[in-house]
């Protein structure tokens, strides 16, 4: 009777509301689901944190910190493993995948794991941050409401993007970073189709997040100067220390992640191995328990000793003005250590992004190169440069300088800074993309192939998959096979061309009509030849999971037409043509350009 009721729904939604006016009312909707859930989340984390800022850590000062964050970590690594039983870890580049991979579902259930696991890794102490999993809050939400209404995939990819959009709205009150967010980080396309719908999820959400949570900006600034032209080159400084942080922040995490996922496999010996690491390292540095973002207020305000309070390796001496080097050393050690403290987290079993860490390291890293220029007799500002560092940093990690920009100018309201934090985050950009093509959340998918970009040309390649383009209809002959009875299969085939193989499938070579047009004819040479005599080696041989991208650049080197498909070990399984992948490409491509 359920279903029954759900089909007339769908056919009155049908005969009354235009697909276009629909998109216009789920983008409504998907803004205020991700706002709720965005303050729901945010309250959980500050609910748990209060808890154990006030019952645990009080009175006790720092020992709690060896302890708090392995319970986080456990129960987080449990509730995943137990409950959820799905990884829900890297939310950012999930999004990305479901986007290349044109599917655009997103599991239903992570409308509300990532707020739940996120919520219990951070609340306890986990050195990472919300806003990743909130976006994959928010783009679950998108995708399967999209879905309940039975929406195209395009439809449902745009819907993603509303999700995503409303999830930094709501989250940061920051309507134009979400949707800046969308176009450079999810990397969608700019159109008058899309533009409605993500402004509308994006200040939606921003609303409904001022209704709950009050309109003033996370980082209020007390502390910060005027833009000064005269500290244009020191801005520029900036930009590029920013971009090489950036750089240590992508290579390094990227390293880490690799070698915890090779080396530590167990679930226990993951929470321990975790846990303990992050621990330790939070006892000796309380700055990275959490988000981080009492840290940035403190140093944007001017009250960066604070920062250093409750660590058993400062003391009043350390703090003195004459021991500044030692001040910076203490932060230059915070900045290194963070992207332990984030992999520790996640690689344990915690549940958190990037987001909050960017943002940490890049207030830090902004402080830091202010101090040691006051400190060599140059004078600026440690709070601007606290603030811009922040955009810096973001822009260089996520290769996004807009929403680097946009993000800390709404987040603090420092609107009136927009020229630092332009000359920052497009410096750290330039810097980085010397060294990294990709962003942290695209890496992993770039480096298989499955990442689209703006590049429509490249994307179509990225969706052209070899199940599509494979050929299977040519007939396969063997090594000892006489001329003879290579003549027999020629003239039962179709094709001019014949993979040579083994008996056990592995190819050997090929053999082209071309090559034997000249014998086939004279029967006294029937049983002086054999395929193996006949045989040539083909130009280049393809991987069956090579990208299409990888398989154009082959035929582009070889000068060849078509190409032969083997697995990994080297048996045969088709034939590649470039005329193929040619009438594939425009079909996807007529399908990937209609609005």
């Amino acid at each position: 009777m359920l279903r029954g009721w759900y089909d007339k729904m769908i056919e009155w939604r049908e005969r009354h509301i235009s697909e276009k006016h629909l998109v216009l009312l789920l983008s409504f909707f998907v803004g205020c689901f991700s706002a709720m859930a965005a303050v729901l989340l945010k309250s959980f984390i500050h609910g748990i944190q209060w808890f154990v800022e006030n019952h645990l850590i009080a009175g006790t000062h720092t020992w709690w910190y060896l302890i708090t964050p392995v319970i986080g970590i456990t129960l987080a690594a449990l509730f995943v493993r137990y409950i959820v039983r799905d990884d829900i870890s890297h939310g950012i580049t999930k999004i990305l995948y479901a986007i290349s991979q044109r599917k655009s579902i997103i599991k239903a259930h992570n409308m509300w794991s990532s707020v739940v696991g996120s919520g219990l890794t951070i609340g306890f102490g986990g050195s990472v941050g919300a806003e990743a999993p909130i976006v994959l809050t928010g783009a679950a939400i998108g995708s399967n409401l999209a879905k309940a209404f039975r929406l195209d995939q395009k439809t449902m990819m745009l819907m993603i993007g509303c999700g995503a959009a409303g999830a930094i709205g709501g989250i940061f009150k920051a309507p134009i970073a979400g949707l800046v967010f969308t176009l450079e980080v999810l990397m969608m396309d700019l159109t008058m189709t899309s533009v409605a719908p993500l402004l509308i999820s994006s200040v939606t959400a921003t609303a409904i997040s001022y209704i709950l949570t009050g309109v003033e900006p996370m980082f209020p600034l007390q502390n910060i100067e005027d833009f000064a032209v005269v500290r244009i080159p020191w801005y520029l400084l900036l930009g590029g220390v920013c971009g090489l942080a950036s750089l240590y922040f992508t290579r390094g995490m990227n390293k880490l992640e690799q070698w915890m996922k090779h080396n530590v496999r167990s679930i226990g010996l993951k929470i321990l191995a975790g846990g303990l690491t992050l621990s330790v390292l939070i006892f000796l540095f309380p700055p990275l328990y959490g988000e981080g973002y009492d840290v940035i207020r403190q140093l944007i305000n001017g009250d960066s000793l604070s920062a250093m309070e409750n660590s058993p390796l400062t003391n009043s001496r350390w703090l003195a003005a004459d021991n500044q080097w030692l001040v910076i050393g203490y932060f230059v050690a915070v900045i290194l250590l963070k992207i332990v403290a984030s992999v520790a987290t996640n690689g344990g079993g915690g549940v958190g992004g990037i987001f909050a860490p960017s943002l940490f390291m890049g207030s830090l890293v902004g402080f830091v190169t202010a101090h040691i220029l006051n400190l060599a007799g140059i004078t600026v500002p440690e709070a601007n440069f606290a603030l811009v560092g922040m955009a810096g940093l973001m822009s260089g990690v996520m290769h996004a300088p807009l929403t680097g920009i946009f993000l800390i100018a709404e987040l603090t309201g420092g609107y009136h800074l927009f020229m630092p934090l332009m000359i920052v985050s497009v410096i750290s950009y330039l810097t980085i993309m010397l060294f990294e093509p990709h962003s942290l959340y695209a890496m992993r998918l770039a480096q298989k192939g499955e990442l689209l970009t703006h590049n429509k040309d490249r994307n179509v390649l990225t969706l052209l998959k070899m199940d599509n383009v494979l050929e299977t209809d040519l007939q396969v002959v063997y090594p000892e096979m006489t001329l003879g009875e290579l003549v027999k299969v020629i003239s039962e085939s179709k094709r001019n061309l014949f993979p040579v193989t083994d008996h056990d499938g592995r190819l050997r070579g090929i053999l082209s009509l071309d090559e034997v047009r000249n014998i086939m004819f004279q029967p006294r040479l029937y049983d002086r030849f054999t395929v193996s005599q006949l045989m040539t080696s083909p130009p280049a041989v393809l991987q069956f999971d090579l990208p299409m991208e990888k398989v154009m650049e082959t035929f582009e080197d070889t000068g060849a037409w078509n190409l032969p498909v083997v697995d990994e070990e080297r048996k045969y399984l088709g034939f590649v043509s470039k005329s193929k992948i040619f009438n594939s490409y425009r079909h996807v491509l007529v399908h990937f350009s209609e609005e």
